[in-house]
């Protein structure tokens, strides 16, 4: 039976790996990708990251795992299907039958970003087309970009932008909006911010980067850059009916990591939090890691 098993490798996984591995603690990370690292894989650049700027998101993920790997980090590769508790532990079934067993659990599988799932948006991503206006808005100062969605984040996304870039479309489908009306009175007041609704994106356009947008309607709109952000999606299927989440399903869990269950941790994007950064995720993983251990010293 492992001490710990982390299942996701990401930066909060591979910042819990670390932790545990220094702590004398026998453990396994679990990815259901070969070599896996995260969302952070899909960033063009990371600059935010303290120490690393100007790094590729994949470089960074590689650097994080290879800082495992030099621990003597075990990694497994296989999805989780199934997670019971046992009178002593946890047991955690794989999609393949295996099952593994282990006294703790840090669960660091990330979130995802919802898509609009329009022509080019694939295509353009990392190359016009982001999911985080605070990782990588930096990139645009001084140009046009549009912004899609009508929640708080999107919003805030705008006003962010507002303060670096030439102009901002804000583009939502409806002609209400779901965010806060302080931050949208905000924005109408804002020279540079033009507001688009109801209007739809149809696709996202180029050659080698975003040359704009195409609307619904069929107007074109011209910007260097396209920011989506219509919510997230944690990956906590798992965890239902194991520990307490929130409405939008993320984990219940302060920076300690602890869930409603004891022994069972969190860490990452899939804990209800404010920011969702490489550097918060890196340091949930650090905390999930100590509480294991200290709640393994207590056991």
């Amino acid at each position: 039976m492992l001490d710990v098993l982390i299942i996701g490798s990401g930066p909060a996984g591979l910042s819990a790996a670390i932790y545990a591995k220094r702590a004398n603690l026998d453990v396994t990370v679990l990815e259901k990708l070969y070599m896996g690292t995260g969302q952070v894989a899909e960033s063009g650049r990371v600059d935010n990251y303290l120490g690393l700027p100007g790094m590729s998101g994949y470089e960074m993920g590689e650097a994080f795992r290879r800082h495992a790997e030099e621990f003597g980090v075990s990694f497994l590769e296989g999805e989780a299907a199934a997670i019971a508790k046992m009178q002593e532990g946890f047991e955690v079934s794989l999609a393949d039958g295996r099952q593994l067993t282990a006294k703790t659990v840090i669960y660091a599988a990330g979130a995802t970003h919802r898509h609009l799932g329009i022509d080019g948006e694939d295509a353009f991503a990392g190359r016009g087309v982001s999911y985080c206006a605070v990782c990588d808005g930096a990139f645009y100062r001084g140009k046009t970009v549009a912004v899609a969605g009508g929640g708080n984040t999107a919003l805030d996304d705008a006003l962010y932008l507002s303060e670096m870039c030439e102009k901002v479309y804000l583009i939502h489908r409806r002609a209400e909006f779901r965010g806060a009306a302080v931050t949208l009175e905000k924005l109408k007041a804002k020279k540079n911010v033009e507001i688009l609704a109801p209007a739809v994106i149809s696709a996202v356009k180029g050659e080698k980067k975003v040359s704009g947008v195409v609307l619904a309607d069929g107007r074109d709109i011209a910007c260097q850059g396209l920011f989506i952000a219509v919510g997230m999606m944690p990956q906590t299927e798992l965890l239902n009916g194991v520990i307490s989440l929130d409405a939008a399903g993320y984990a219940m869990a302060d920076e300690t990591g602890k869930t409603s269950l004891a022994g069972f941790f969190v860490a990452g994007d899939v804990r209800n939090k404010a920011l969702r950064q490489v550097v918060t995720a890196a340091a949930d993983g650090a905390n999930a890691a100590v509480s294991a251990a200290e709640y393994l010293r207590q056991g």
